[in-house]
């Protein structure tokens, strides 16, 4: 079964943060590299610095534009690296609010 989550991440402050109340995150930023990934997924999209839908899933679903592959843990978070991109960069342990340990995709 797959569990699709949607969150609806934005800029603030010049940083992409999210908030998600069902989990106890507000403005929870999103660093080391993903927020690079984010800028690049989002460069045709007008004015998703007010915020934009991201879908996400631990696994493969249709119509996904981005897969990550699980590198290594870090910090208390993990590092993926997109194949599509050609980039790497770290998930903070709030990843852990929405998967039961870390996606892994290879």
């Amino acid at each position: 079964m797959n569990n699709i989550m949607i969150l609806m991440p934005y800029k603030h402050n010049g940083s992409w943060v999210f908030d998600d109340a069902a989990v106890g995150l507000c403005k929870d930023p999103v660093v080391v590299g993903i927020d690079n990934m984010i800028d690049q997924m989002v460069r045709d999209i007008p004015n998703a610095e007010n915020g934009f839908k991201l879908t996400f899933s631990a696994t493969a679903f249709t119509g996904h534009n981005i897969r990550l592959e699980w590198r290594r843990p870090e910090a208390g978070g993990n590092w993926y690296f997109s194949p599509k991109l050609e980039m790497e960069g770290w998930l903070c342990p709030a990843l852990y609010k929405y998967f039961h340990g870390h996606p892994i995709s290879r």
